[in-house]
């Protein structure tokens, strides 16, 4: 009993605030237009602020670890395929719409539910594995996602262009800015003045609860009016398969501390970054 009222100690803020966003998103009445300010926020100053952290007081050598990386990365990969080819056979072969289901059914919500809620659940420990997932798999996603459009004839463009422009966009994603700044204050050990460290730990500690309410709300706001026959497979694989295919390979072929198992299983089990039946 003691380990249930836990659980639910611990849940029961992040579904809270996922259903006061809803609530209030169906009961006030504002225009969906003005969610624009507040994802900025999250995108453009929170959530870089919450990568910053979580990165910067941890040893280097503890980020610098490439079979953790590789593996979880290419579990992404893995269900991102097998994703592709549900895709494929559902939109009958439509290739850009094959990607999107791709991405539905392998990128978990590692930037808005993942940090708040692992962190919850493991503590400290579970900061390096979380900002790697995160950066390691928005790197793959961002990268394979506009090639393959490119490949599909959305964009009529070279592919040494698209491939520029994707390289631009990696390297200038406000997260992965973050996390750069991150390991560069791990190296140089580097300590923030105390004005803008406390400014940084109050914006590390409004992505959450933001987030969590903007999902809420967004969900209120684009209700879903019947499930298409794709969903129910990409569910299985993004919530079943995706996590015990990181089980299995983290505990085959690696020696990782339990807290990095954990904390990849629990990435991988999040629910999509993307609703199922956005285009």
């Amino acid at each position: 009993m003691a380990d249930l009222v836990g659980l639910f100690n611990l849940l029961a803020p992040f579904f809270g605030l996922i259903g006061l966003g809803f609530l209030c998103g169906k009961v006030a009445g504002r225009p969906e237009a003005g969610l624009a300010w507040m994802q900025f926020f999250l995108i453009y100053v929170a959530l870089p602020c919450l990568f910053y952290t979580l990165i910067s007081d941890k040893p280097l050598d503890e980020l610098a670890n490439g079979p953790f990386i590789l593996t979880t990365t290419l579990c992404t990969a893995i269900v991102f395929a097998i994703s592709c080819l549900v895709g494929l056979w559902s939109m009958r072969g439509n290739i850009p719409q094959a990607v999107m289901q791709g991405v539905a059914g392998s990128y978990s919500n590692i930037g808005y539910m993942g940090p708040p809620l692992i962190l919850s659940a493991i503590g400290p420990a579970a900061s390096a594995p979380v900002a790697l997932i995160f950066v390691f798999d928005s790197v793959f996603l961002f990268s394979v996602v506009p090639l393959l459009m490119a490949v599909a004839g959305v964009k009529r463009r070279h592919w040494l262009a698209t491939a520029g422009e994707v390289a631009w966009k990696v390297a200038t994603h406000p997260f992965n800015l973050a996390t750069a700044a991150g390991v560069l204050g791990s190296f140089l050990h580097l300590q923030l003045p105390a004005a803008a460290d406390r400014i940084v730990t109050w914006l590390s500690g409004a992505a959450a609860p933001c987030a969590l309410f903007l999902l809420g709300v967004t969900v209120a706001l684009r209700p879903l009016g019947r499930i298409p026959a794709e969903v129910p497979p990409l569910v299985v694989i993004k919530l079943v398969l995706h996590p015990l295919l990181v089980w299995l390979l983290l505990s085959a072929f690696g020696t990782f501390e339990p807290a990095w198992i954990y904390a990849a299983v629990l990435m991988a089990a999040l629910l999509t970054l993307k609703r199922l039946t956005d285009n």
